[in-house]
């Protein structure tokens, strides 16, 4: 049995090798008929399509050297940012502690804080990491996140008017979005414009009758 499979096995090997040959046969055959101007415009387009290949690999290349310099560090700083989300949250907490309040080393150590906090801004600037600028500025799905509404007539719907935590920007790669809170009118304003489009309405009608 093991003796007649492997007599299958090197049967169909033997044909397998014999349509190969054959196939190469028949291509050696077609290149033999070909022209020699007809052999020379075949291998140019064969070395037209290597160049091209090698030229969209070698532009690969670039581009994947370019954003592994450009962005290599990029985890690095989104993670370096929570540093900064601490000495905000430090800084809250001190300055609301009722036992430190206007107290002389409260102030010494908000200053400390902030001179830190300042520090660490700057050296995130000198490596093209910005923070997003967000109040007064018109919710933009791209660079904030809204997490709250707060009713305000004074603004324009959709406008940022608190910065609950700071966005930060990696060239233009968005390293994370602002999350912030939106204006929003009050309910007041509009139950009294829906007064005075009624008003209008009855007016309109009394005229016409």
């Amino acid at each position: 049995m093991g003796m007649e499979k492997e007599e299958n096995q090197n049967f169909h090997s033997e044909e397998n090798n014999e349509i190969k040959e054959n196939n190469d046969s028949d291509k050696t055959s077609e290149n033999k008929d070909l022209k020699p101007e007809d052999k020379i415009k075949e291998l140019e387009d064969k070395l037209a399509r290597a160049y091209a290949e090698i030229e969209n690999q070698r532009r690969r290349f670039e581009k994947e050297k370019d954003e592994a310099f450009d962005y290599g560090g990029f985890s690095l700083a989104r993670e370096t940012l929570n540093l900064i989300d601490n000495l905000e949250r430090s800084k809250f907490a001190l300055e609301n502690d009722e036992k430190l309040k206007n107290s002389e080393t409260l102030k010494k150590t908000v200053d400390h804080l902030n001179i830190i906090q300042k520090d660490m801004i700057s050296i995130l600037k000198k490596n093209n990491i910005e923070a997003i600028q967000s109040i007064d500025q018109k919710l933009d799905p791209n660079l904030h996140q809204a997490m709250m509404e707060v009713e305000d007539d004074n603004k324009e719907s959709g406008t940022v008017v608190q910065e609950i935590q700071k966005g930060f920007m990696m060239k233009d790669r968005l390293l994370r979005p602002s999350l912030v809170a939106v204006s929003k009118k009050s309910n007041k304003k509009d139950e009294n414009l829906k007064q005075n489009q009624k008003s209008e309405e009855n007016q309109s009608k009394s005229n016409e009758n």
